[in-house]
């Protein structure tokens, strides 16, 4: 997706109200990354319960979190997790404070928590996976906000 293309996202979804103005969101953002580091912990604790389903569930909020996080010290709300995707690859990817990997495993992390949470498909790996990912997503939000 080219920059222009990601610029006409973001002004469609600041259009349809899925991404809004936030001033608050510069007082909120270390909270969002905290509850961000607790979904984590759960996750793992799941994981290492063999609870494979709400390990995955939880990481991906980790994720989700942590993108909220992001997107709230820029002074910006989403209001669908498409939209908070499409606000990190435009304030944080596009300006190379984010790889796009980074966002690309936010979107797999959306998929495997809808197959957990919809239709009962979850595995270990992929539980695994989504805890290296909510660690790694945590780690390079850290450096981007300190």
């Amino acid at each position: 997706m080219g920059e222009n293309e990601i610029d006409q996202e973001f002004k469609r979804c600041l259009e349809k109200g899925k991404l809004r103005e936030f001033p608050k969101g510069k007082g909120l953002f270390l909270k969002e990354l905290k509850t961000a580091e607790e979904d984590l912990e759960e996750s793992k604790e799941n994981y290492k319960n063999k609870k494979f389903k709400w390990a995955t569930i939880q990481a991906y909020y980790a994720m989700f979190h942590t993108g909220r996080a992001l997107i709230y010290s820029r002074e910006y709300r989403e209001r669908s997790h498409y939209c908070l995707i499409v606000g990190l690859r435009t304030l944080f990817v596009s300006k190379r404070l984010l790889n796009s990997q980074t966002v690309e495993m936010l979107q797999q992390g959306k998929r495997l928590r809808e197959s957990a949470d919809y239709y009962s498909e979850w595995s270990q790996e992929g539980a695994h996976r989504m805890i290296e990912s909510a660690e790694e997503f945590i780690r390079k939000a850290k450096e981007i906000l300190k």
